[in-house]
């Protein structure tokens, strides 16, 4: 089995604010893009236009609805929710590889596998939880979200692109990308303002990625700042025949 290196001081990730994500896939589609000819490529796709369709997807989004229409229960809204690798401190996958190919980055906690030494065996996808695994049956290896690692750290690439390609093409921003080892960093202060949570930290795994929950419902009137009734307007200053087609346009 494989071992994990020391806990790492800089431990680069993804913070998706699952409050404004609309679930539109950008994310997904762009990173099919960027890694179908990125380090881990090609992502296949095997009768993508038939009815058996199937193909690996380093993002995938999933949408629930959340909550009911019950008085006091601030409404029901859709979720979208993208799942991709999180990075985990405690990454099952690593430790129950038996050739090394799953490995935990000691620079910055990135998890990747090596596809030279990877066997299928697929002993990863069952230890990951949060079924961020892909197998590519066309090459026979394991696949998973590298962050991007081609991407960021680039440096023919302009500073403000050396972002994982998910994080780029966001048309909200619900997606934020830098170092969550370091508290002083923009994206552990919006998870410290935010209340940003781990994904089922019951087990343990420690994921570096964060979500940062929906905020509730803005029902009640006047709690979005605006007036919770509209003024009345001023009687009309024309007088004779404009002042009462005024009057009676304005009603």
């Amino acid at each position: 089995m494989t071992d994990l290196p020391p806990p790492p001081a800089k431990r680069l990730g993804l913070v998706i604010d699952l409050d404004i994500c609309v679930g539109c896939h950008a994310c997904a589609v762009n990173c099919k893009e960027w890694n179908t000819g990125g380090a881990m490529a090609p992502l296949t796709d095997t009768n993508p236009y038939g009815a058996d369709m199937s193909g690996v997807w380093f993002n995938r989004i999933h949408s629930f609805e959340v909550g009911t229409d019950s008085p006091g229960n601030g409404g029901g809204r859709t979720v979208h929710f993208p799942r991709s690798c999180l990075h985990c401190a405690e990454p099952a996958c690593v430790t129950v590889c038996p050739t090394g190919a799953s490995y935990k980055r000691a620079e910055d906690g990135i998890v990747l596998v090596d596809e030279d030494l990877c066997i299928g065996c697929k002993l990863c996808s069952w230890a990951c939880p949060y079924g961020a695994r892909e197998y590519d049956d066309d090459v026979g290896v394991m696949k998973k979200c590298t962050l991007c690692i081609d991407r960021i750290y680039n440096e023919n690439l302009e500073a403000v692109e050396r972002v994982p390609a998910c994080v780029s093409t966001c048309p909200v921003t619900a997606r934020h990308f830098g170092d969550l080892g370091d508290p002083t960093s923009e994206v552990s202060r919006l998870v410290a303002e935010r209340g940003g949570y781990d994904l089922m930290p019951e087990l343990g795994f420690q994921p570096t990625n964060k979500y940062l929950p929906p905020r509730p419902h803005k029902t009640a009137a006047g709690c979005t700042g605006a007036p919770a009734a509209l003024t009345a307007t001023l009687e009309p200053s024309a007088t004779g025949l404009l002042g009462w087609v005024d009057k009676i346009l304005s009603r």
